[in-house]
């Protein structure tokens, strides 16, 4: 097993309560939220399984209602007007090979941290066939709680790659 599998196997646990506070990473600068963003190119099968995930998503997540960016995707979606996105089949992020990055599980689904220069946080699944990534408006900057939202569709769609 290598020491980054060991690393993102000993995340921070968040339990099903919403209002779960994350560990002081991102800053607490705002920025503007965005009603369209790139949709990524996965392999075929990360887009089948991207594609099985956009049926199972919420409609709401932090109480906010779905409002999907543009161009309209079967990789992407999108709460409170670009608040909260998703984009799935997104590549592997550079930052799973730092020794110094940060993970947390919520509800069964491992996701590593990192911070946006707007001060939002950006959350990426780990061990998973596709990478689920979710960037979050600075107003949840130190809030991982939107993350307990999504578990259930991932869990239900995306295998796991162990």
């Amino acid at each position: 097993m290598t020491s980054i599998r060991r690393r993102l196997l000993r995340p921070v646990f968040l339990g099903p309560p919403a209002a779960l506070v994350l560990m002081a990473a991102a800053g607490c600068s705002s920025g503007d939220a965005s009603a369209t963003v790139t949709v990524p190119t996965p392999s075929s099968e990360a887009a089948a399984y991207c594609r099985a995930l956009h049926k199972e998503l919420p409609s709401t997540v932090a109480g906010q209602k779905r409002s999907d960016p543009g161009p309209g995707s079967d990789l992407t979606a999108g709460w409170g007007d670009g608040a909260i996105v998703l984009r799935c089949g997104v590549p592997r992020p550079a930052k799973m090979d730092d020794a110094q990055s940060k993970a947390i599980d919520a509800n069964g689904v491992k996701w590593m941290l990192e911070e946006q220069e707007d001060g939002g946080p950006r959350f990426t699944t780990t061990l998973r066939k596709a990478y689920v990534e979710v960037m979050l408006s600075a107003a949840y900057a130190h809030d991982a709680s939107p993350l307990a939202a999504f578990a259930p569709a991932v869990r239900k769609t995306v295998p796991s790659s162990l």
